[in-house]
């Protein structure tokens, strides 16, 4: 389990954000703190490996929990900025302080889960290679690309919902291998027609590819995986 605090000015907000982690598989909430000094303390005590950090804290700013963390000696937990914060100035320092992913306030569960399973594959990653060995541009372009999860496409102005259209595309993206429309719709909980016609809009826009299965008779199977 992927051990994350979250840091939230809001109990409210935090809350619901500590629920939304509790919601992602491998994940677990170890923590909450609203300040700058009680997260320094809870990131010490509580061995955090991720945080789920805002930029406006009453005694200071998420920004300056990662200039704090990034002087002490030892292991720091990544972190992941949420915060109603877009001036470019607080998203170039968080890239610079080395936060995995930027999610803008406000945001639903489907958003938040697209991040902390591309967090996870992260790790899986990294954890898959040979910390000694030098590895090929695809192996470095992969783990540069895997904490950053490509957006859903823009939605038609009718028939697509976009908590829907995300859920999909994170199925389909999760699993890795190729799915049926049936097996998507089961793991999302929409219908099949649903599923099919979302799968369809993904794959016209690129995001996802189809491929075909072909048994010993009858019509070739529709199977669909990443792109």
């Amino acid at each position: 389990m992927i051990r994350v605090l979250v840091v939230d000015d809001d109990f409210r907000v935090s809350g619901i954000h500590a629920a939304y982690v509790g919601r992602v598989p491998g994940f677990e909430v170890c923590g909450q703190a609203g300040t700058v000094a009680a997260a320094v303390e809870a990131v010490r005590e509580l061995a955090s490996e991720l945080l789920l950090l805002d930029v406006y804290l009453p005694d200071g700013s998420g920004l300056d929990l990662l200039r704090r963390l990034r002087a002490e000696p030892g292991e720091r937990p990544d972190a992941l900025m949420i915060t109603a914060a877009r001036d470019l100035t607080s998203v170039r320092a968080a890239m610079q302080l080395g936060a995995t992913g930027y999610l803008v306030k406000p945001f639903g569960f489907a958003a938040l889960q697209e991040r902390l399973e591309a967090y996870r594959e992260l790790r899986e990653r990294v954890a898959a290679l040979d910390p000694i060995a030098e590895n090929g541009q695809a192996e470095v372009d992969a783990l540069f690309s895997a904490a950053r999860p490509t957006a859903a496409p823009r939605l038609p102005a009718k028939g697509h919902s976009a908590p829907t259209l995300a859920l999909v595309l994170a199925s389909v993206r999760r699993y890795g291998g190729d799915l049926s429309a049936s097996q998507v719709a089961e793991q999302t909980g929409v219908s099949r027609a649903t599923a099919q016609r979302y799968l369809s809009y993904l794959v016209r826009e690129g995001m996802i590819r189809l491929e075909l299965r072909y048994g010993a008779t009858g019509r070739p199977e529709h199977r669909y995986r990443p792109a």
